[in-house]
């Protein structure tokens, strides 16, 4: 748990909440909420404090990207918490974020996927948001000017790399990382993610 400013910075943590981060309390202490997640989470984050500002609620639950230790990226829900004066007015806001898996016992086959390493090229880019928009491989090959088992080979490379077993679940895992656009069809693969 953490306490936020109005303007986002984190004003107090607790030690667990810093450790997902990869850093110490001292450390979390002074930065911007921002800071600590994806740069895809100030698209969705700022609506919900907004509505918290302005009194429209007074908490919400958020699906976001973490960066951990070293970049690592983990999922995970963050939930906000209205903090108001006597006089009703928001004074700071208390932010809880609960991984979706225990990072401490991540083997190496279940390591978060760095973003920063996991850079696809504009090819795969466009492959993973063919994917993701429901085109078929031979769709994919004639829009691209690939044959079938060219789509497939980069369709395979992406499944490796992000350790999913099949489209669906590449599609997902993409999406949970924040590689997609949120709120736009088709989806595209925000620029950070290509090399």
């Amino acid at each position: 748990m953490a306490h936020l400013s109005p303007d986002m910075e984190i004003m107090a943590a607790e030690a667990d909440f810093s450790r997902q981060f990869g850093r110490s309390p001292a450390e979390t202490c002074g930065r911007s909420l921002y800071d600590l997640l994806h740069p895809s989470s100030p698209t969705v984050l700022n609506k919900h404090f907004a509505r918290l500002s302005e009194g429209r609620c007074n908490r919400f639950t958020e699906r976001v990207v973490g960066l951990g230790d070293a970049g690592h990226a983990f999922s995970g829900e963050l939930t906000g918490i209205a903090v108001k004066d006597t006089e009703g007015h928001l004074s700071g806001i208390v932010v809880l974020v609960r991984p979706d898996e225990d990072m401490s016992g991540s083997t190496a086959d279940d390591d978060p996927i760095n973003p920063r390493t996991r850079l696809l090229s504009k090819l795969d880019a466009q492959v993973l948001e063919g994917v993701a928009s429901g085109a078929s491989t031979v769709q994919l090959a004639a829009r691209l000017y690939l044959s079938r088992q060219g789509v497939e080979y980069h369709v395979g490379l992406m499944l490796r790399k992000l350790k999913a077993p099949n489209r669906a679940a590449l599609v997902a895992r993409a999406h949970s990382m924040g590689m997609l656009t949120v709120g736009h069809w088709p989806p595209r693969v925000l620029p950070e993610f290509i090399k």
